[in-house]
């Protein structure tokens, strides 16, 4: 079986990066993609939807360098489950408020918006990392 998602959104804030005990590179971000769609009253609704998206090793160490809060991205993954009920991880806020969070373990990270080279060109980067895995040994 094969799951993949991508999504495209802007990054929240920039990158935060640590290292696991075994020294491997995680850089963690939020993303934020946006919907937006008319109700029955003919009214414009944005509705946004926030990933917590994760990227090991030398995508993760890519990201840290490269990515910055506002930043529109592209990235490709699969979904992290919570493997006691198969679903997103659901956390509760002080009020025990339920939210649901959806992470996402990053494969391939595209630019959307362009670096420029010194003489001004635009460059779009497309950041790789065919087989990430978690970071423990475990595959992508």
């Amino acid at each position: 079986m094969y799951q993949k998602h991508i999504m495209i959104g802007r990054l929240g804030k920039n990158p935060e990066m640590r290292y696991t005990p075994a020294g491997q590179p995680v850089a963690s971000f939020p993303l934020a993609a946006e919907r937006v769609y008319l109700d029955k009253a003919g009214k414009q609704v944005k509705e946004t939807t926030w990933y917590s998206i994760r990227a090991w090793g030398s995508l993760a160490e890519s990201c840290d360098k490269l990515l910055t809060k506002g930043r529109a991205v592209m990235v490709e993954g699969r979904l992290n489950i919570d493997p006691k009920t198969g679903g997103p991880k659901i956390w509760f806020d002080e009020s025990h408020n339920p939210h649901a969070n959806f992470e996402i373990t990053a494969s391939i990270v595209k630019f959307l918006t362009p670096t420029t080279t010194q003489t001004g060109d635009p460059v779009y980067i497309s950041l790789d990392e065919p087989d990430a895995g978690d970071g423990y040994g475990n595959p992508g």
